[in-house]
C-alpha cells in the first residue's frame, strides 16, 4: 500500500474515533439525563483527539479535520490531490461513526440531540455561529501549528491540541456545539439527519483554519 493510502486509512480511523467518542458522549449525556455534563463532553473530545493524534500522527500528520487539511493546502504544506484524499477519508470515517452510534442507541435517545450533531444554541444566529466557530477553530489550528507542525515544537504529542479542544468546548459548547471541524458535524448529521444551519460548521472552521495557518506560517 502507498504512503498516501496508509495516511488516508489513518485519517479515517482518527476521525472515526473523534466522532464516535465525541458525539457518543453527547448521546450518552442525553441517555443519562445530563449525567455526563459539559465538562465530561469536553474531556471526552479532548482525550480521544489527544490519543488519536499521538497514535496516528506519525502516519498521516493527524489532521482528522477537513478545515485543518485546508490549512495545510493554503500554506502549501500538502499536495492538492493528497489533501482531497484526506478530506474524503475524514468524512467517511465520520459518517461510519455516526451510523454506528445510530445502531447502538435507541431512536428515542439519539433523536433528542440529533445524534450528537453540533447545533446552534438558543439566541445564536447564523452569523454569530460562524464568528464563534472562526475564533474557536483559530485557537485549535494555532495549537496544531505550534505543537505539531513547527520544527521548534515541544515534545508533547497531541495533548496540547486535545487540551485546546477541551477548552474550546467548555466555552463554545453551549453556543454552537464547538465543532471546529466540518467532519465532526457532517458524520452524525448524515446518520441522524441534523442538517440545520449546517453551513456554519463549514464556513466558520475553514475561515478560522485558514487565518490561523496563514498567520502562523
Amino acid at each position: 500500500m502507498s504512503q498516501t493510502g496508509r495516511a488516508c486509512i489513518a485519517e479515517a480511523i482518527g476521525t472515526f474515533g473523534l466522532c464516535f467518542i465525541g458525539a457518543g458522549s453527547i448521546v450518552l449525556d442525553a441517555k443519562l439525563g445530563g449525567g455526563v455534563g459539559l465538562i465530561g463532553i469536553a474531556i471526552a473530545h479532548g482525550l480521544i483527539l489527544s490519543v488519536m493524534i499521538s497514535a496516528l500522527g506519525g502516519v498521516s500528520g493527524g489532521h482528522f479535520n477537513p478545515a485543518v487539511t485546508i490549512g495545510f493546502l493554503v500554506t502549501k504544506k500538502q499536495a492538492v490531490g493528497e489533501g482531497v484524499s484526506y478530506i474524503i477519508s475524514q468524512l467517511t470515517g465520520a459518517v461510519v461513526a455516526g451510523l454506528l452510534l445510530r445502531a447502538i442507541y435507541e431512536p428515542a435517545v439519539w433523536q433528542k440531540v440529533h445524534l450528537g450533531t453540533p447545533m446552534l444554541g438558543s439566541g445564536i444566529g447564523f452569523g454569530t455561529g460562524v464568528l464563534i466557530e472562526i475564533v474557536l477553530t483559530f485557537f485549535l489550528v494555532t495549537s496544531i501549528w505550534g505543537t505539531a507542525v513547527d520544527s521548534r515544537k515541544p515534545n508533547i504529542g497531541g495533548f496540547g491540541i486535545g487540551m485546546t479542544i477541551t477548552a474550546d468546548i467548555l466555552m463554545g459548547g453551549p453556543l454552537t456545539g464547538a465543532s471546529m471541524n466540518p467532519a465532526r458535524t457532517f458524520g452524525p448529521a448524515v446518520a441522524g439527519g441534523g442538517f440545520e444551519n449546517h453551513l456554519v460548521y463549514w464556513i466558520g472552521p475553514i475561515i478560522g483554519a485558514v487565518l490561523a495557518a496563514t498567520l502562523y506560517n
